[in-house]
């Protein structure tokens, strides 16, 4: 795992990975995936290259310009942290004046500014879980009373499912794309566009608890015998 520290701290535990895997060391992720996966900028951009589908987005620093985007990407949007995970420090805005305070308190405090138009959603996404270049397990992830986030961290149900041979294949494709072997891929349906799949994002770090509870899969044991497989090859 990637543990929250410092930038210090965060910086110091890639290079020492960046090192492990420069001597020869077999690193599952490699470095740069987990760069990748934390920076959601840039794994959107390669998402998007790879020609999946992803959410509206507009990234910068200058609040006057993410005005300008706000109202460009429909006047209702999630303003998100450029890393983070679990849905922390996600805000959903959908009026002008609550969306100039928030912007203009984020750059005060230079944070870059991350907004994806807020996707019109059956009130639930998921979670597939690869390994290499296979669905391990799924999750729909149910949002809470009242709440639009459907996170289990801040209070989702999480149910098994089983994925259609599609859905499988845009997941694959996401991992592909952010160069990760092991992944949790958030997809969701947007209703404006017929139902289609959008993907999320790609962690590159995946939590695995809720699955393992609702899927009843043994995450670890199926990511040890991938090392098997893949030290012996």
């Amino acid at each position: 795992m990637m543990p929250p520290g410092s930038l210090e701290q965060v910086v110091f535990r890639m290079d020492a990975l960046q090192r492990l895997a420069a001597a020869g060391v077999p690193v599952v992720n490699n470095p740069r995936a987990i760069e990748i996966g934390v920076d959601k900028y840039l794994a959107l951009a390669l998402l998007a290259e790879a020609g999946l589908s992803v959410p509206d987005t507009w990234c910068g620093e200058s609040a006057d310009d993410a005005l300008i985007a706000f109202e460009r990407l429909g006047g209702d949007v999630v303003i998100k942290p450029l890393f983070g995970s679990e849905g922390r420090g996600m805000m959903r805005v959908a009026h002008i004046e609550l969306a100039r305070r928030s912007l203009h308190a984020l750059e005060r405090l230079s944070a870059v500014l991350y907004l994806q138009r807020a996707i019109r959603h059956p009130g639930h996404d998921l979670r597939v879980f690869v390994i290499g270049e296979r669905v391990v397990g799924a999750i729909r992830r149910h949002a809470p009373e009242g709440e639009w986030r459907t996170n289990v961290a801040v209070g989702g149900r999480a149910e098994a499912c089983r994925l259609d041979v599609c859905v499988e294949r845009i997941a694959l494709r996401a991992a592909r794309a952010v160069g990760a072997e092991v992944a949790g891929v958030d997809l969701i349906e947007d209703l404006d566009a017929g139902g289609a799949y959008v993907v999320l994002e790609v962690n590159a770090v995946p939590g695995w608890r809720a699955l393992s509870e609702a899927a009843r899969v043994d995450v670890a044991a199926e990511i040890l015998q991938y090392l098997r497989v893949k030290a012996r090859r």
